[in-house]
C-alpha cells in the first residue's frame, strides 16, 4: 500500500454523486480545440488567418479587431466561465477548488506583494470561480475571512507573521507554495477518491523534485530546503536534503532509479537538467491521469479532464497569440505547447 493509498476513504455513492454528471461533461467536451485545429494555429501566418480558424469555435466570440493585444483577458474570461460552470454542476465543489486552488495561491502572492510594496498588481489576478480580488484583499490587510477556507487563513497569518521579522518577498512565495502543496493533499484525502489523491501526490513530488534540483544547483542550504520542500508527498522530504553539499550527478542517479526514473529520463540526459522539459513532463503526466475518464463512467475524473483540457487549450493559444505577436519561430511554439490529449 503506498503512502497515499493509507489516507484513502471508501466512497460507495460515487454513482449516485455523478451520474447525471458525466453525460453533460462528455457533451461538453466537443466544444474543445483538437490537435489539428493546434497545428494549423502555429501555422497561421497572419492573425487575420488565426481569426479565421477560431471563428467557428466558442473562441470566436472574442475576435474583436487586433483581438491578439487583448486575447490573454479573453481566455481569462472563458476560464472563468467554465469554472463558474463547472461549480454549478458538480456535487463536489471542492472537485473544482483543488483544481484552481493553484490560482487561488497564485493570486495570495500577488496581491500580498503589492500589499507590501504599494503597488497595483490587480492585472496578475486570475480568476478561480470561488473567491473574489476583493475578498482576497480583505484578507491579506485583516488576516480574517467569513468565506475564505481555515487553512488558507493560516497561510496569510503565517505570511503576515513572517513579514514581523522579515523583509524579503521571496518569503511569500516560499511560505504560500508549501501551503498550497499540503492544502492539496488535505482536501485529496477529505475527498477520498483514489485516482484523485494518487495524482496530488505525484504532483507534489515532481513539484518537490523541480524545487529540490534548482535548489542544489544553487547550492542552497539544507535549511532553506526544508523551508522551500512539501513533507506532504510520497517521497519524504528528507531523501532530497541528503544531497545537500553532494556531487550533483548522485542526485540524478537517486532521480534515474525513483519511481519517476524513466518519465523524467529525457530531462536528465544533458550534464545538468532540462527544466523547460521537465516541466512539460510534469504537465503531460498529470494530464495522463485523467486520460482515464475515457473508460470512467462515473466518479469526478471526467470533470476534472475536461477542465486540465480546458486549462491547457488556454495555455496553448496563449502562448501561439503572444508568441507570434512576440516573433517566436513556428519551432520555438511547438516546442513549448502542453499536448492535447484527445478525450
Amino acid at each position: 500500500m503506498t503512502l497515499c493509498a493509507r489516507y484513502l476513504i471508501r466512497r460507495d455513492n460515487v454513482k449516485d454523486l455523478y451520474h447525471t454528471v458525466n453525460p453533460i461533461i462528455r457533451i461538453k467536451e466537443n466544444e474543445l480545440l483538437s490537435n489539428e485545429t493546434f497545428h494549423q494555429l502555429i501555422e497561421a501566418e497572419s492573425f487575420e488567418k488565426i481569426a479565421e480558424i477560431l471563428r467557428p469555435t466558442i473562441y470566436g466570440k472574442y475576435l474583436e479587431q487586433d483581438f491578439q493585444f487583448d486575447f490573454e483577458k479573453k481566455l481569462n474570461q472563458e476560464l472563468f466561465a467554465t469554472y463558474e460552470e463547472m461549480i454549478a454542476l458538480v456535487p463536489e465543489p471542492e472537485i473544482v477548488w483543488i483544481y484552481t486552488m493553484r490560482y487561488t495561491f497564485h493570486n495570495l502572492k500577488v496581491l500580498t506583494k503589492a500589499e507590501r510594496m504599494q503597488e497595483n498588481y490587480d492585472y496578475l489576478f486570475m480568476p478561480d470561480g470561488f473567491y473574489s480580488i476583493e475578498e482576497l484583499k480583505r484578507a491579506i490587510q485583516t488576516g480574517s475571512s467569513s468565506r475564505l477556507p481555515a487553512e488558507v487563513l493560516k497561510s496569510i497569518r503565517e505570511v503576515n507573521d513572517y513579514f514581523k521579522e522579515s523583509t524579503i518577498l521571496q518569503g511569500i512565495d516560499v511560505i504560500y507554495d508549501r501551503r498550497f502543496l499540503k492544502e492539496q493533499r488535505r482536501i485529496g484525502e477529505k475527498l477520498g477518491y483514489q485516482e484523485l489523491l494518487e495524482e496530488i501526490c505525484h504532483f507534489i513530488d515532481l513539484t518537490n523534485i523541480i524545487t529540490a534540483s534548482r535548489c542544489l544547483l544553487q547550492q542552497r542550504s539544507q535549511g532553506f530546503m526544508s523551508t522551500v520542500l512539501s513533507s506532504a508527498g510520497s517521497i519524504p522530504r528528507e531523501a532530497f536534503l541528503e544531497f545537500v553539499n553532494k556531487p550533483f550527478e548522485e542526485f540524478k542517479t537517486f532521480l534515474r532509479w525513483s519511481d519517476y526514473g524513466n518519465l523524467l529520463a529525457p530531462a536528465l540526459e544533458a550534464d545538468t537538467i532540462d527544466f523547460l522539459k521537465m516541466d512539460l513532463i510534469k504537465d503531460q503526466h498529470l494530464s495522463e491521469f485523467y486520460e482515464r475518464s475515457q473508460t470512467t463512467a462515473f466518479g469526478p475524473l471526467p470533470a476534472l479532464a475536461f477542465m486540465n483540457q480546458k486549462d491547457m487549450e488556454a495555455t496553448n493559444l496563449r502562448l501561439i497569440i503572444v508568441g507570434k505577436r512576440s516573433g517566436f519561430t513556428k519551432e520555438q511554439i511547438r516546442e513549448r505547447m502542453r499536448e492535447v490529449n484527445e478525450l
